[in-house]
Order: C-alpha cells, then structure tokens, then sequence
C-alpha cells in the first residue's frame, strides 16, 4: 500500500459545551492543531505516484482554511471536540480528485499533547 502524508498548522477557537466541563475548557481559549493527511491506495495512478503532493498540499490547505482561527463551535455540530474536528476535515477532503486513493487518515495534534486520528475508505 503506498501512502502520502501531507501536514497543514493552524490554530483555532473553541468552548466545550459538555456536562460541567473545568473552567478553562469552558471559556474561549485557543489551540494549535496540526492535520496530518495521509492517502492510501494500492495502486499508482497514470503518472507513477499516488497523487499530485501540490494537490494534497493545496487541498489539505484549503479544508484547513475553513477552521483557521474560527470558533469551532460554529462549524462543528454538538460539543466541539479533536474528533468531531477530524472528521469534519476527513468530510471535507472525501471527494479530491485522485482516483488511485483509496482510503484517507486524517490525524489531527493538538497543542502537541493530543492526536486524533479518523479513517475511512474513499472507494
């Protein structure tokens, strides 16, 4: 299986909106995250890789842009959680034009003391 990881930094905004969650998390505060995009296949396309790494750059980029120093709690449905984030970002790179990819992780750091990871297959 041939796989090709890509990393995009951002920081972003978010409250937890869980049952009596600790002060801090309450509040406002911010994150430095890290998405780490790998995409999966078994087979080489037409030009003998994977994928374009400028599409996978520009692509991870993008879907990234969309939480850059936002409130997450705007963009995510229910408590605003490293996971609902990882799937958010999986959700909006699902449909990349590259037809040898197969299966897509996205792994999301957070404040270098948390990684989320969310697969699935694109096939």
């Amino acid at each position: 299986m041939y796989a090709v990881t890509v990393t995009e930094a951002f920081v972003a905004q978010h409250y937890l909106t869980v049952p009596n969650p600790p002060a801090e998390e309450a509040a406002l505060h911010s994150h430095a995250f890290e998405a780490e995009v790998t995409f999966r296949g078994s087979e080489l396309g037409e030009h003998g890789y994977l994928l374009d790494i400028d599409l996978a750059r520009a692509a991870v980029a993008d879907a990234v842009d969309a939480y850059r120093d936002e409130t997450l709690n705007e963009h995510l449905a229910g408590n605003p959680s490293v996971e609902r984030l990882a799937r958010a970002l999986f959700d909006r790179l699902a449909d990349l034009d590259a037809p040898a990819v197969e299966e897509l992780t996205v792994a999301v750091h957070e404040d270098d003391t948390a990684l989320v990871r969310y697969t699935g297959s694109l096939s």
